[in-house]
């Protein structure tokens, strides 16, 4: 019955879907205009993304009138610090009264994958993971339905579990592995509401936007909804929901092939791939002083393409890494400045959309849609044999980042030359095999605690020495899933490394952080436009997977022993032989 009335309200909400390509933010707050211009170089807030999670005490327009009197009565506009805290406490509230309390009703003690867990500390740490869903929950107020002009938040029915920290909205692809942490917390309802979450934002905007505020209108993050509702499936095989659900995916799916796809010509043929690519020419809103200064004695030709790629940076997810960087001879070096996301042709993307075909044909064929399976099984093996063609090296092993500048591979290291292995897209066995091989020459294993997300120390938070949960996950599974024992002993290894490392810092902290640093046991990570963040979503979620897919074997103390579990047998059967 359940899934009925979801299938409902879609086919309801999609009257007020007009076309794939999204609206702008129109908030002459939030997203641009003097208000926002002036709170945000006057530096009020250490963080910008302060100010534009407030809320109006009162309409917009009210609002834009009494600043307009306000600048009046100072030289050239400009309104003095104080003063714009003052008119910021009468006309604004501080961040959080869009939330209500909420503590997720599903939440249980004892959920069964903390008996599959042989340390008897990893079982416990387990088990305060697991109440940490209890304090990352939030329910948006009705009065952000009611009056959604007064706030940034973008108002969504269900509860969410927010990642935490600043980020305390819902975030899109650090949803992925909070969902997959909820299954396995037995949170099934939790999870079903934010997928609904999930669903009903495409519905409106024709794709799911970066996070839950109006300022993140105009760009999404990696794709990963797909792939939440594989999750689901394999958890309750509720297909009524599964057939509900499956057109709001192909409208995703639709949004990122005609918004942000290109061709690319290799070789004399012609292929198509997607790259992460945002048409918004002004600073990010929860960013600006950052941007402004960073664009400082650019042209304006040059200050609008450099604010357009660090969205479509932002739209990666790796906001920011030098993966982006292509300097003014087209080489894969520079500073931030020299961010051309737009620019490049993501090999991780590629693996996600092409997992997210492969997905949408099973999809299908559960529904008995052996056409519509076959069509998206086609358009996996076009996205394969572009993949080969464009992204894949022979010689070394890997799938690399494309320059639509030079028309060539960036062959730096980054964890997402191995996307494809997790992806499981790619048409010879031996190409994964060759992947580990390029994974242990690579340099990127010599660290204890994780795998960096690059070997380059550019101060970016998506760069060496930090290590970030998704990726720590991807590369585990895809080495996990491939046949052969040394990949899957490689990958037990890095899983060990990883929940060592975030159990460490859980012991020294008691907090679960948003990245880690690859160079100290139980070291949080750094760098970036903000402090390390605590909470914290995915981190948890990864957390819970490993000691679920590894908790016979996973040991506190970092070495491989004789768990808990085994340890008695063992004793028998040496008393037996004796």
């Amino acid at each position: 019955m359940r899934s009925f009335v979801v299938f409902c309200l879609f086919a309801t909400l999609f009257v007020f879907v007009k076309g794939l390509f999204p609206p702008p933010c129109d908030s002459e707050i939030y997203c641009s205009g003097p208000i926002l211009h002036q709170v945000q170089t006057a530096k009020l807030f250490d963080d910008d993304k302060y100010f534009v999670d407030m809320k109006l005490r009162s309409a917009p327009d009210a609002v834009l009138l009494a600043f307009h009197n306000l600048s009046n009565e100072w030289p050239n506009a400009t309104v003095p610090p104080a003063k714009l805290q003052e008119f910021l406490s009468t006309h604004f509230e501080k961040p959080g009264t869009e939330f209500e309390p909420w503590t997720p009703p599903d939440w249980q003690s004892m959920p069964k994958f903390l008996s599959r867990i042989a340390d008897a500390e990893l079982r416990k740490w387990g088990q305060e993971i697991h109440n940490l869903w209890k304090s990352l929950g939030r329910k948006i107020h009705t009065s952000v339905k009611d009056h959604p002009e007064l706030y940034s938040q973008i108002y969504t029915p269900h509860p969410v579990i927010v990642p935490g920290g600043r980020f305390r909205e819902l975030y899109y692809w650090d949803s992925y592995w909070v969902i997959n942490g909820l299954l396995l917390s037995e949170m099934t309802d939790t999870a079903y509401g934010m997928i609904l979450n999930f669903l009903y934002l495409v519905n409106r905007y024709g794709f799911v936007p970066n996070g839950g505020r109006i300022y993140y209108e105009r760009r999404s993050q990696p794709p990963f909804l797909t792939l939440m509702v594989e999750s689901y499936y394999q958890a309750t095989k509720d297909k009524e929901f599964l057939r509900a659900a499956l057109p709001v995916l192909e409208k995703e799916y639709e949004f990122w092939m005609q918004n942000r796809s290109v061709t690319v010509k290799v070789n004399g043929e012609e292929h198509v791939l997607n790259r992460f690519h945002v048409q918004v020419d002004l600073p990010r809103p929860e960013s600006y002083a950052d941007d402004l200064e960073l664009a400082e004695g650019l042209t304006d030709e040059e200050k609008q393409q450099l604010w357009m790629d660090l969205k479509a940076g932002a739209e990666s997810g790796w906001d920011f890494t030098s993966r982006w960087y292509i300097d003014g001879d087209g080489h894969n070096n520079g500073t931030l400045r020299e961010t051309r996301t737009s620019q490049i042709l993501p090999a991780d993307l590629n693996a996600l959309l092409c997992r997210s075909e492969k997905t949408l044909a099973s999809f299908h064929s559960v529904l008995g849609a052996g056409d519509s399976a076959a069509l998206y099984n086609q358009a996996a093996a076009r996205r394969m044999k572009a993949m080969e063609s464009v992204l894949w090296d022979a010689e070394r092993g890997a799938w690399f980042d494309y320059s639509l500048v030079t028309h060539s591979k960036h062959f730096d290291f980054f964890p997402s030359n191995l996307a494809p292995v997790w992806a499981q897209c790619y048409s010879q066995p031996e190409m994964g095999e060759k992947a580990v091989k390029y994974l242990k020459g690579s340099g990127a294993l010599q660290f204890p605690n994780g795998v960096p997300t690059s070997l380059r120390e550019s101060g970016q938070q998506w760069d060496y020495p930090n290590a970030w949960p998704p990726l720590q996950h991807m590369l585990i599974e895809g080495l996990s899933n491939l046949p052969s024992e040394d990949a899957k002993e490689l990958a037990f290894e890095l899983a060990q490394r990883w929940i060592k490392t975030i159990w460490l810092a859980y012991i020294k902290y008691e907090s679960m952080f948003e990245k880690y640093d690859v160079n100290g046991d139980g070291k949080p990570g750094g760098g970036g436009e903000y402090e390390v963040q605590l909470g914290f979503g995915w981190t948890n979620g990864v957390a819970l997977q490993l000691l679920d897919q590894y908790g016979a074997t996973l040991t506190s103390g970092g070495r491989r022993v004789c768990t808990d579990l085994l340890l008695p047998l063992l004793v028998s059967v040496a008393l037996m032989l004796q």
